[in-house]
């Protein structure tokens, strides 16, 4: 799948855009590594990696440009974050990150680019699916 070039975005919300896609890949990433490295599950590590390669939005300077990480109102950890306690509430976590993040691309989309929309749709949707098949088999 191409990526899509964003550059109609009004620039304000460039950096939601790019915080929203650095937490869906990684939320991905993270089950993917589970996936593949713990379970040795090559049919959902290769969903994952599929669905991960579809987050792309270009061109990435704009986004890059836009990135303020340093100055991050809520960047220190919360206590919520550190609540884990095993490798169920990683994945847990990491899936609601995945498609929390997919549904505010979403919905940002909407006003801009309705195809673009549709595919983090289609991005949060399958999470959905992969989350239930993982977490109950």
């Amino acid at each position: 799948m191409a990526a899509v070039t964003t550059n109609i975005l009004p620039p304000e919300l460039y950096r939601a855009v790019d915080a929203n896609l650095n937490r869906l890949k990684e939320g991905i990433r993270v089950i993917e590594d589970y996936a593949r490295y713990i379970r040795n599950d090559k049919t959902l590590s290769s969903k994952l990696k599929t669905l991960r390669h579809q987050c792309r939005i270009e061109p990435l300077e704009l986004l890059l440009a836009s990135r303020d990480s340093i100055n991050d109102v809520l960047r220190p950890t919360t206590e919520s974050e550190m609540n884990r306690t095993d490798l169920r509430s990683i994945l847990i976590a990491n899936y609601k990150r995945g498609q929390e993040s997919s549904r505010v691309l979403e919905e940002l989309y909407k006003i801009i680019d309705p195809a673009m929309s549709e595919r983090f749709k289609q991005i949060r949707y399958e999470l959905y699916t992969l989350e239930k098949e993982s977490l109950l088999t």
